[in-house]
């Protein structure tokens, strides 16, 4: 069956790509992209606060700051000032929040992970008709990520700071003198687009009902990369020099651009996800339902 689904797609790409398309349509994909993005822009100030609140015990907080600045550039580049500013007003004053706000904020934290996993129920129908999942297991799911998130911003933490150090030196070899300065960024960019490959392709293994193979999880966490690259780069152009949002919006911009973008990213997240919905519905007879149909 592999080999007759990678024969299929080599054979007609263009036919595969409209039929990804099409049951993105069917699947009602823009508006499950809608409620997965608000439900995100609901979520992720109160979970980066609670992230950097719980690594603030064993780093600096500047540097995690730093850290978390340029790995939000790669989700939110239009608007990551503005997150981290909200973040670090928090973090001055999170113990006056109290425990039942941390709770609270803990419950918002995670209901972006809830959606996604309902939106991905939609996009696998083929799946969930045939084998649903335990609530105690989706209700872990989203606490699980929120810890995969932190150990990943540590690490990112820990690298650059290792770089900053290694910022100054030089490294003089057979007469041949190279610095390390310039060289942070590039790194950093390279580990946050490695680390957005990893953490989509491990979405698509679980989040999905059911087994999916590793394989076709990674065709579809590099597609939605690649396709966010390229989105993140016209955004950032857009909302720079053609964007009427500020005028328009007023106060409201902020929160309108985050959420634009926020919609772009989860529309791609979920257009990864019928990539590999649809390459596994080939070679099916009948051809497995769409999950959500309209008249």
């Amino acid at each position: 069956m592999p080999a007759v689904r990678v024969k299929y797609v080599i054979e007609n790409p263009w036919r595969f790509v409209r039929q990804v398309f099409s049951g993105f349509r069917a699947n009602q994909g823009f508006l499950l992209a809608g409620a997965v993005a608000y439900y995100t822009l609901l979520s992720i100030v109160p979970m980066f606060a609670l992230i950097l609140v719980l690594l603030s015990q064993f780093q600096d907080q500047q540097v995690l700051l730093e850290a978390l600045h340029d790995y939000l550039v790669l989700v939110a580049p239009a608007q990551v000032d503005a997150l981290i500013g909200q973040i670090s007003l928090f973090l001055d004053n999170w113990r006056v929040v109290g425990v039942v706000g941390l709770l609270i904020l803990l419950f918002f934290s995670s209901l972006a992970f809830t959606v996604l996993e309902n939106a991905m129920s939609v996009i696998f129908f083929h799946r969930v008709a045939i084998k649903r999942r335990h609530f105690l297991v989706s209700a872990i799911i989203p606490y699980c990520y929120i810890l995969l998130l932190a150990a990943g911003l540590l690490l990112v933490s820990a690298v650059s700071g290792s770089l900053n150090a290694l910022g100054a030196s030089v490294l003089t070899f057979m007469g041949h003198s190279w610095s390390f300065s310039g060289t942070e960024k590039a790194v950093i960019y390279v580990l946050g687009i490695v680390g957005e490959v990893l953490l989509l392709t491990s979405l698509y293994l679980v989040m999905p009902v059911g087994r999916l193979a590793v394989s076709h999880a990674l065709v579809g966490g590099i597609t939605a990369v690649l396709l966010w690259e390229l989105t993140r780069h016209i955004l950032v152009w857009y909302f720079s020099t053609l964007s009427l949002v500020n005028v328009v919006y007023g106060t409201f911009a902020t929160a309108v651009i985050i959420l634009l973008t926020l919609e772009a990213a989860a529309t791609i997240l979920l257009l990864g996800a019928q990539v590999i919905a649809e390459y596994e519905r080939i070679g099916t007879t009948p051809a497995a339902p769409h999950g959500l149909q309209t008249l």
